[in-house]
């Protein structure tokens, strides 16, 4: 996520991180930099010059040369500017009626489905709603299949009506439909185009007007950089929409989106997209996305992703597995789903100050834990329950099982027994101890 721009604005604070002396030239030769990085992310050129002028006339004005230590209040002044520059604040969604109607708008191939799909689950098990999911892409009968795929995926309930080709009947129909079977929330998936024409617009907007929403999301291709601000703009010309949803955010992207999309329409970013998985939407806060792009991370979204799988009563459990050396494979293999339902590993290492930088160059494979997994089941309930009992002849079984060799099962066994140790440690407070076990350790 916006490796390219963070290289760069790193690249062009580094000159004021050292330890030279920090004059006017040496600033505005900088904050020239950071306006190229920003230009080439596909920031617009005059939200880029107005973005720097800003933070120049704040660094001069907040005395930045004769600061203590002007290179941290320099990226700090960034750092808040940028975040400004995105919205400022997090935007929640109107959930105010009953029910409460969503309006889905955006382009073909943008990732209005499936973002729906995220959106129902999202409600679901976080706002604790009955969401609907409606089909209204009438010409694409692949994409009414697709969102029943998708509500079947989050367990959510799709109206659809066969056969139907008026997109604003359809909707009137579903709002009804959920009046009487007790739906708050209704999340209208409608019809996209290639490019944006007065056919698509005057569709949305008699759908529009027919349901009135509560909340009407445009949701844009985060890759398309510059090209998503300008749909946007003739979205919202029409249509005046509530608020923006960035998909495909774990992709190659520039940021150009993401950066000037709320100068441009004037709504704020409500939810991104960061990966295939329903669960894979956040809020998007623009002072931690801020935060990543400078390579700073982002340790509280990190925390709240881990805080949402945390189940207190087995952690207890688990605590007193761990006290009475009885954590088995079946305990580990629990701990791996649970890492797995936060997220891709490399959109988590890169929520940790400092990794997401090492890491850059890293193929981080989402898949990584399959081979371990493979192994474990193919251990019998009391092999995973008692790993000791696992000499040469059930690893050669084990291994066979698993499609592994011997010598990964090896491994594994060994890592799993040090981080026994480990947790051992930890309990009985062994920091020093622990950090020696950890030398050597994958």
């Amino acid at each position: 996520m916006f490796d390219s721009l963070s290289d760069k604005l790193d690249n062009a604070l580094h000159v004021l991180k050292g330890h030279g002396q920090i004059t006017e030239v040496n600033v505005a030769e900088t904050l020239k930099e950071v306006r190229r990085a920003l230009v080439e992310a596909d920031v617009n050129y005059k939200i880029a010059k107005d973005f720097t002028k800003t933070v120049k006339d704040k660094a001069l004005g907040q005395d930045v040369l004769n600061a203590l230590k002007p290179s941290q209040l320099m990226v700090k002044i960034v750092k808040d500017e940028l975040a400004e520059l995105m919205g400022g604040d997090a935007e929640g969604i109107n959930l105010s009626g009953n029910p409460s109607v969503i309006l889905m708008s955006g382009l073909q191939g943008s990732g209005k489905t499936t973002f729906s799909g995220k959106l129902a689950n999202y409600l679901k098990t976080k706002k604790t709603k009955k969401p609907l999911l409606v089909a209204c892409d009438v010409y694409r009968p692949a994409a009414i299949n697709q969102l029943h795929v998708v509500g079947e995926q989050v367990g959510v309930e799709v109206y659809s009506e066969e056969g139907n080709m008026d997109p604003v009947a359809i909707a009137q129909s579903a709002v009804t439909h959920a009046k009487q079977n007790g739906n708050n929330v209704v999340i209208i998936d409608t019809a996209g185009r290639l490019a944006v024409d007065e056919e698509m617009m005057a569709e949305i907007a008699n759908i529009h007007k027919a349901i009135e929403p509560e909340e009407t999301l445009f949701v844009v291709d985060s890759m398309t950089g510059q090209d998503a601000v300008n749909t946007a703009k003739a979205f919202n010309d029409r249509l005046n929409f509530d608020g923006v949803i960035l998909t495909k955010l774990d992709g190659d992207t520039r940021g150009g989106a993401a950066i000037s999309i709320k100068s441009v329409v004037n709504k704020p970013i409500k939810f991104i997209g960061t990966g295939e998985k329903m669960e894979a939407l956040d809020v998007f806060y623009p002072s931690r996305m801020a935060d990543r792009i400078l390579g700073m991370g982002d340790v509280v979204s990190l925390v709240e992703r881990a805080q949402e799988q945390y189940d207190e009563e087995e952690a207890r459990k688990l605590q007193k597995k761990i006290a009475k050396n009885k954590f088995g494979f079946d305990d580990f293999l629990n701990q791996l789903q649970q890492i797995k339902k936060m997220g891709s590993m490399k959109d988590l290492m890169g929520m940790i100050p400092g990794a997401g930088k090492m890491l850059k160059d890293v193929d981080i494979d989402d898949d990584a834990f399959k081979g371990i997994e493979a192994i474990i089941h193919s251990m019998t309930p009391e092999e995973r329950s008692n790993p000791k009992i696992i000499n040469s002849s059930r690893k050669k079984r084990i291994g066979k099982g698993s499609g592994t060799s011997v010598q990964e099962v090896n491994q594994l066994l060994k890592q799993f027994n040090q981080m026994g140790k480990m947790m051992k440690m930890m309990q009985g407070g062994g920091g020093k101890k622990m950090m020696q076990m950890m030398k050597g350790m994958k």
